[in-house]
């Protein structure tokens, strides 16, 4: 199946998710955590699916204790593979205690609950280029990992390299009729077989700290505001406190492993695409270059970003955002767990419009079992995939103290899914979206492409002789023709 093709199907079943999630209920209070460190000056995060900061190193963590006293429920949850062992489950912005450990912590302590025999224990991998080289690493050496939580956009690579199992023989009726078959489409990558279990779809959307607007005396905008309103918020928002510190009004974590900030460009146009509509590479357009251009004067002209953004941190971005230090961040789903647990306030707008084009940019959040030769592990893993991705674990990880969400960061891939506040504010962006193509050698081209991104978001070079230099390899590793 083409990524044209196929990208349009995905949007077919994202806006079945936005009809199915409209009923979310809401959550109660949550209390606040500790923030993270205050950010020095400015970073952001994806793909595919980041909340929280991330350590730089996958960090093992021993087995979780329970938060609450569990009880054997059955179901679902009770693994039918006789196996008696270990199971490594590495989690994708996994960090002891943020929101991504919760409820993957609370999750696993009932799957143990139920399945006694099973010792599951997590290492967190951080959202960025380093943290899936260790990944995929760890898959490569055959050692250390028997389940893996990742972004869309690689899982081709990995079914080329043959390190994931394919799921459908262990599909059953009830999870065919219960997963948007349009998601699961998407993890159908070779031979028309499914390699992962689809958990969420996460689109970006723009974060605004009501308490910077407040201080600076700006009103919101309107929800369906363009992006010369959002210049003019982000100057607003930009100024020095009486005290010397200074606040800047936008920031976003810019690195080859995400591309949280590209719907700020991508917008120009609607052929803006990696892969335009004419199959031919698409980011040495016209328009391309223009958009890359309106994103670099926000830091060059504009003057509304920290003199590192480009380079930033991801946990500086959010730790900027929590602090009151940034007005405007770009980020994924899974940070607003984080914000509602430390009570920041906040609100979640869809992307600025440019001449009208509407656009959000994000991947299909996925669990896939790495690949084993022992038939009851192979089996005990697919069933803790299915319970993740399953509307039970909600049920078992309900909205609480120190799961604000409940277990999903995202909107879910399986009809029975509801997500709750703030979540929901993402469903009116999803159809929107534009997913990554699903290449093998994505992760080679936004290698190749973030250093340039980065030149001329430092005005270090033009973004017409910047993908110009890239283009004819950027196409080969998309598989396509250059403009």
């Amino acid at each position: 199946m083409t990524s044209k093709k196929r990208t349009s199907f995905v949007l077919l079943g994202l806006l079945l998710v936005a009809m199915l999630a409209l009923a979310a209920c809401a959550t109660p209070a949550a209390q606040p955590t500790s923030a993270p460190p205050t950010a020095a000056a400015g970073q952001p995060t994806t793909a595919a699916a980041q909340p929280t900061a991330a350590s730089s190193q996958a960090t093992a963590v021993p087995t979780p204790k329970p938060t609450v006293e569990r009880e054997a429920k059955g179901g679902i949850r009770k693994s039918s593979s006789d196996y008696k062992g270990t199971l490594n489950l590495w989690v994708l912005g996994y960090t002891p205690g943020n929101a991504f450990a919760n409820p993957f912590d609370n999750a696993v302590e009932q799957f143990q609950k139920d399945n006694p025999d099973i010792k599951v224990e997590i290492t967190g991998y951080p959202p960025n280029d380093e943290g899936f080289t260790k990944l995929q690493t760890a898959l490569q050496s055959g050692q250390g990992i028997d389940l893996l939580r990742l972004p869309s956009d690689r899982l081709p690579g990995f079914v080329a390299d043959d390190l994931v199992e394919p799921i459908d023989n262990y599909l059953t009726d009830a999870d065919k009729a219960d997963i948007l078959p349009n998601v699961l489409d998407v993890t159908r990558v070779k031979d028309g077989k499914a390699f992962a279990w689809p958990l969420w779809v996460v689109p970006m959307g723009m974060y605004l700290n009501k308490d910077v607007f407040a201080e600076a005396n700006v009103p919101l905008p309107p929800k369906d505001w363009t992006w010369e309103q959002f210049v003019d918020t982000a100057k607003k928002l930009t100024f020095k406190r009486a005290n010397g510190d200074q606040v800047y009004g936008f920031s976003g974590f810019v690195d080859p492993g995400v591309i949280n900030t590209w719907g700020l460009w991508m917008n120009q146009d609607p052929s803006v695409r990696a892969i335009n509509s004419d199959g031919k590479y698409g980011y040495d357009s016209d328009a391309a270059k223009a958009g890359l251009q309106r994103i670099a004067d926000l830091a060059l002209v504009d003057k509304v970003t920290p003199p590192d953004f480009g380079s930033m941190k991801d946990s500086d971005v959010k730790g900027g955002f929590i602090n009151k230090q940034i007005g405007m961040v770009v980020d994924a789903t899974g940070f607003s767990p984080t914000l509602k647990g430390q009570n920041i306030n906040f609100e979640i707008y869809p992307l600025p419009t440019f001449n009208g084009n509407k656009l959000t940019v994000g991947a299909v959040g996925l669990i896939a079992v790495a690949k084993q030769t022992d038939e009851a592990k192979r089996l005990a893993a697919m069933d803790l995939g299915r319970y993740l991705t399953s509307s039970e674990v909600q049920e078992d990880v309900p909205p609480g103290s120190n799961v604000p969400t409940g277990f999903y960061l995202a909107p879910g891939a399986r009809k029975s899914v509801k997500v709750v506040d703030p979540l929901d504010k993402f469903l009116p962006v999803l159809p929107d979206m534009w997913i990554t193509p699903l290449v093998v050698d994505w992760a080679k081209f936004t290698r190749l492409f973030h250093p340039e991104y980065q030149n001329i978001i430092f005005g270090k070079a033009k973004p017409g002789e910047a993908m110009d230099r890239i283009a004819t390899e950027a196409a080969g590793y998309l598989g396509v023709q250059p403009q």
